[in-house]
């Protein structure tokens, strides 16, 4: 059966599982893409030779998943922190973004990295969050044109204000995509992460989808999606199919006690459901 919408998982759920291993028990459940955490692969990913990308391209491809992008972007190296009034360990930690730009689009083509890092980016050292989001503003323009030429869309993410204080809405997240004004920077929609925000969330996808670029779900607890798990995932699914939505519908969770194999069953088993009633 054709559904408009192509499934994904974030590999954190895996936890030490084998590479293979994990995209093998994804594409068994039925999910197509698999979103990688840069620190699950090495603390420095950026450090991972050509052979070893190679070789995680072979892996995906011989599993019969696609890789979808990187997440989790700045867990790894210690010290790095975006926004930090420090311009040394600002340059430190936006060269590293710029490894990452060229790691994704080694692992594979129309990469996203969904920026959310929520400690390396909230403001410090005296700064206000206005403050901050300038200097989040001008680094994320300042390595736009090494996406656009790799191939990679960077994803703002808005985030909850009880895990940041710099970008926390959808609008304010459209907004900065308008001002850095690259066709590598976008914004995304996590119905886990949208908890602050006031308007329905099919609304503010329908209002901003041109700026969209990719979705994560998970329950408001940050749980996988299940029947009775709380979530109503329905309306945002409708609008994202009525705008002909292309991109990824990306599983992230937080709780992994379940186990990776009921999670990828049971959520996978949902989502689809949903998926193929909508009108």
């Amino acid at each position: 059966m054709s559904r408009p919408f192509r499934l994904a998982v974030c590999n954190e759920v895996f936890e030490k599982r084998d590479f293979a291993e994990s995209c093998r028990l994804a594409r068994r459940a039925g999910w197509t893409g698999i979103e990688l955490a840069p620190f699950t692969l090495a603390e420095n990913a950026t450090m991972l030779s050509a052979g070893e990308r190679r070789r995680l391209r072979e892996v995906m491809a011989g599993e019969g998943v696609d890789f979808v992008g990187l997440h989790w972007l700045l867990v790894g190296p210690p010290g790095l922190h975006v926004t930090t009034p420090d311009p040394a360990v600002r340059q430190k930690s936006w060269d590293y973004v710029a490894g990452l730009i060229d790691l994704c689009a080694d692992l594979g083509p129309h990469g996203v990295m969904v920026f959310g890092s929520p400690k390396q980016r909230a403001s410090s050292g005296g700064l206000s969050p206005a403050e901050a989001t300038r200097h989040f503003v001008e680094g994320v323009a300042g390595v736009a044109p090494r996406a656009v030429e790799r191939g990679v869309t960077i994803c703002l993410e808005p985030l909850s204000a009880a895990q940041c204080d710099v970008l926390l809405s959808l609008a304010e997240a459209a907004a900065l995509v308008e001002e850095i004004g690259s066709p590598a920077v976008r914004t995304m929609y996590d119905s886990h992460n949208a908890v602050d925000e006031i308007e329905p969330h099919e609304a503010l996808v329908d209002r901003y989808f041109d700026r969209l670029r990719h979705v994560h779900v998970n329950e408001m607890d940050g749980t996988h999606p299940r029947p009775g798990g709380g979530h109503d995932f329905r309306p945002v699914l409708e609008t994202l199919k009525r705008r002909g939505y292309g991109g990824w519908i990306s599983m992230e969770v937080f709780d992994f006690a379940p186990g990776a194999e009921k999670i990828l069953s049971e959520a996978g088993e949902y989502l689809r459901s949903q998926i193929d009633g909508l009108p």
